[in-house]
């Protein structure tokens, strides 16, 4: 596959990143500065084009991140000159600084994008299959840039509403920009009332309680029932390991009816000891099912000699297979406590009391028209960053859990 046809794909990936960093960019403008603006897509797409392709000639010149750098300046020239001085369709005078970083920021992006899109091709004869690793290459970047906007915009704006005041909501419904000369009492005000006025701090420590609690009878029963399918030989140990999420069968809208029938006659309704006997009893299955797995990777021989050394079943459970098991308990008790934290359908059909609500009841309620919009965007942020912040933490465990249960078992 000769240089031409290369460098046409070449033209191709620069345009196609030209269009999209150009909307991207000028989306984030609007939503951090408030100005309506009209990004001229259209020439980022020949502006994209025309470096797309003549980034073979810088990098047979330059290399590294030098060539990336020429390429982002080329973009920055480029969309200062073909569009007027008015990068995104609006005269420089209005929000300059905005502008202007907005322009740099494309230009580094599309810059970057072309340098490691492209990166290895200089022009020279490319095989079929270097070729199609350029193809997979764009379609891996494109899909990264894509969801990413698409996970982190509706929660930027989640953040951005929860910080303003009712009046700026109404007088602009689409700048989430904020003002930080308003000092951190207003800025935070949403926050404050919700604990203040809207019993959020109980919300929160009702859920907190719940899905600790609901980890630990999860793995008070899954650890043992897992480790006695992966170990131990009876009668019907094969249906039990492949009837274990069974219960996944039976939709939750199903359950609601009866177990709210059973729940006010036992007088569970209204309580956390209601959601303390269903969640567990939803979260156990997978548990066995990812713990069974993990445990069946395990040497058996480690556990036959702590047997042979005088060891009982239980301390060799308690000595040798669980501290060998720390990622597999990590990933199953982050994931249960993520279940635990969100779900909402019981919580909505159980409980009444208002102080007895988890935070997902909580938010619900909220969503009113008394309530302030911003205060609903608050509280789902209050809902959100917690259980955000545990998933990244210990994110290595839950993919390493996850994967040992699904390969080994």
């Amino acid at each position: 596959m000769r240089f031409g046809l290369v460098t046409g794909f070449g033209i191709v990936v620069g345009a196609l990143w030209g269009a999209i960093w150009m909307i991207v960019i000028g989306v984030l403008l609007m939503l951090v500065s408030g100005l309506v603006v009209q990004p001229p897509v259209s020439f980022a797409l020949g502006l994209g084009a025309v470096l797309g392709g003549v980034q073979f000639w810088v990098k047979s010149r330059w290399q590294g991140q030098i060539a990336s750098a020429i390429l982002a300046g080329m973009a920055f020239v480029g969309v200062m000159v073909i569009t007027l001085a008015q990068p995104f369709g609006i005269a420089l005078t209005d929000g300059a600084l905005y502008q202007i970083v907005a322009a740099l920021i494309f230009a580094l992006a599309l810059g970057a994008s072309l340098h490691l899109g492209l990166d290895g091709y200089t022009g020279e004869t490319v095989s079929r299959y270097r070729f199609e690793l350029l193809v997979i290459r764009l379609l891996k970047g494109l899909g990264f840039v894509i969801f990413t906007i698409l996970v982190a915009l509706p929660f930027y704006v989640m953040v951005m509403t929860s910080l303003k005041s009712q009046q700026s909501l109404l007088s602009n419904p689409l700048d989430f920009s904020i003002d930080l000369s308003q000092g951190g009492a207003a800025l935070f005000r949403s926050y404050i009332e919700l604990f203040t006025q809207y019993h959020f701090g109980t919300f929160l420590m009702n859920t907190a309680i719940v899905s600790v609690i609901t980890v630990f009878i999860t793995l008070a029963f899954a650890i043992p029932g897992a480790y006695a399918v992966a170990r131990l030989r009876f009668r019907g140990q094969a249906f039990l390991s492949r009837s274990i999420l069974l219960i996944y069968m039976v939709p939750a809208i199903v359950l609601v009816i009866p177990l709210y029938a059973v729940f006010s006659q036992a007088g569970l309704r209204n309580s956390l000891t209601g959601l303390l006997v269903v969640y567990p009893a939803t979260t156990i299955p997978v548990a066995l099912y990812m713990l069974q797995g993990y445990f069946r990777g395990l040497p058996s021989e480690l556990e036959e000699a702590g047997l042979m050394d005088g060891l009982s079943r239980v301390g060799v459970i308690l000595k040798i297979t669980l501290p060998l098991s720390l990622p597999a308990l990590a990933s199953v008790a982050l994931y249960v406590f993520m279940i635990a934290w969100n779900e909402f359908l019981f919580a909505f059909m159980f409980l009444d009391d208002l102080d007895m609500f988890t935070l997902s009841r909580g938010v619900v309620s909220l969503n009113s028209s008394e309530v302030p919009r911003q205060h609903l965007m608050a509280g789902a942020v209050i809902a959100t960053v917690p259980v955000l912040v545990l998933f990244l933490w210990f994110e290595r465990f839950l993919v390493s859990g996850l994967t040992a249960g699904s390969v080994k078992g």
